[in-house]
């Protein structure tokens, strides 16, 4: 499959080098309109936050390991 736009894969650099470990992991729903990104593989959440903007914050041991964005298209 070739990449039509990498610019707009380069706007991710940014948020990349922010991120916690430096590492991440994405996979979008379609179905259910949500974007999934870890930033921990294998990460097991035990606990998490939903922010006013349906954003789900998800924690290992106090740690942040990753992100559930809900209604993704509405971006």
């Amino acid at each position: 499959m070739a990449v039509a736009n990498i610019d707009e894969y380069l706007k991710l650099v940014p948020a990349l080098r922010k991120s916690p470990s430096h590492l991440l992991w994405s996979s979008y729903d379609s179905e259910a309109d949500t974007l999934y990104i870890n930033f921990k593989k294998p990460s097991n959440a035990t606990d998490s936050d939903i922010t006013d903007d349906d954003v789900i914050i998800r924690y290992e041991d106090g740690e942040i390991v990753g992100l559930t964005i809900l209604h993704a298209s509405r971006r």
